[in-house]
């Protein structure tokens, strides 16, 4: 195919709006399930749990090696949307909701890094750019059920829920059909894989850089995506369960988008490290700057969220994209794999504390954040120090 990879990128846009897409309900299920803010919070972490299980099992079994990716991902993205749909139709209360939550984070463990895998399989050689088209389509997807909410006007909770499931379906549809590219095939008398092998990539300095500045990175991201609408209205930008509520949350999250795009190009010029680096940064100030922001007007507030919005993900595909430079080809899917689920392991305690912590720190929740991208910065110092 001449150029597979706005079809991959697209597909990833449509798979991954299954993982918010009970966080674009969160008003209308706290008042009907009568729950606590908290339990979004543990919806959300239902997901990353059962992602972290998927991708788990997926790296230490080397099953993303084993199988190819393009089938494993339409599978995935088909389980995802029936589990998806059952939280619409059948769910009534958390103890229906969280287990069919985590089965939507297991499918999902087949459709972000087997993503990943795909892009790599087909341009190897532009692999920073093309994983930044990626993960900017995950962060449209993210962003995706608040816009579906805001679009369909006096729409049910579950409709707008189930739109997410037709999308996930068209996703499998489409790498279904593309099938997988010509590169990362096993080499000739390359030994077999064995189980719990991807641990060998830790022992490659670069990799592990990468990953460290990945964990710091990961502490802030998903909390951040979690927390935004809090945000929106404890900064009195919008009222709660209010159409400006999921207007502003789609753009500050799917902004996001842009921020990887512009990075992707940009490290064609400085390097995927450099990247990185910038945007951690970036984002630090934002955490430590926002709860101080109260004398700013509404504009500056949303100029902020904005730009952390636009930072938050920016430096996410260079992390998988020198990541994957630096394990041996044979198990790079099974080595994206385990750095996913360690990352989103660290999400399961930043979600829960922030969404615990909320109603008595308000704005301040912002500090919360702060420590991952700083450690990320110097975890990720031996690449960003040479331009890696």
């Amino acid at each position: 195919m001449k150029n597979p990879v706005p079809v991959i990128v697209m597909a990833q846009l449509f798979g991954t709006s299954l993982w918010f897409s009970a966080n674009s309900a969160a008003d209308d299920l706290i008042r009907t399930w009568g729950i606590a803010p908290a339990d979004i919070g543990t919806l959300t972490n239902a997901v990353q749990l059962g992602f972290i299980l998927g991708t788990l099992s997926f790296a230490i079994s080397g099953l993303a090696d084993r199988f190819a990716a393009s089938r494993i991902f339409a599978l995935c993205a088909v389980l995802g949307a029936l589990c998806n749909a059952a939280f619409a139709i059948f769910a009534t209360d958390m103890s229906v909701g969280v287990p069919l939550r985590f089965t939507v984070g297991l499918c999902l463990a087949g459709v972000y890094p087997l993503g990943m895998k795909l892009v790599v399989s087909w341009v190897p050689e532009r692999a920073g750019t093309a994983l930044a088209q990626l993960v900017g389509m995950l962060t449209l997807g993210t962003a995706l059920p608040h816009g579906i909410r805001l679009a369909g006007g006096g729409w049910s909770w579950p409709a707008t829920i189930l739109v997410s499931s037709g999308l996930a379906l068209i996703a499998a549809a489409m790498i279904l059909h593309l099938g997988d590219g010509p590169h990362l095939k096993r080499r000739h008398g390359a030994p077999a894989l064995r189980l719990g092998q991807v641990f060998h990539a830790f022992s490659v300095k670069a990799f592990r850089a990468s990953a460290l500045g990945y964990f710091g990175h990961q502490w802030e991201l998903y909390a951040f995506w979690t927390l935004v609408p809090s945000l929106v209205v404890l900064s009195g930008l919008a009222a709660a369960q209010s159409s400006a509520l999921s207007g502003l949350s789609f753009v500050i999250i799917g902004i996001g988008a842009l921020g990887c795009i512009a990075g992707g190009w940009w490290s064609q010029r400085v390097g995927s490290a450099r990247v990185a680096a910038t945007a951690l940064g970036l984002s630090a100030f934002c955490c430590a700057v926002f709860p101080l922001s109260d004398a700013l007007p509404g504009w500056g507030k949303v100029c902020l969220l904005l730009l952390w919005g636009a930072s938050v993900v920016a430096d996410s595909p260079h992390f998988s994209a020198l990541s994957a430079r630096a394990c041996p080809p044979e198990i790079v899917g099974s080595a994206l794999a385990f750095q996913n689920a360690i990352g989103f392991a660290i999400t399961l305690f930043s979600i829960h504390l922030g969404t615990a912590w909320l109603a008595d720190k308000g704005i301040a929740i912002a500090w919360l954040l702060l420590p991952g991208p700083l450690l990320g910065l110097i975890g990720l110092y031996p690449l960003w120090r040479r331009g890696g």
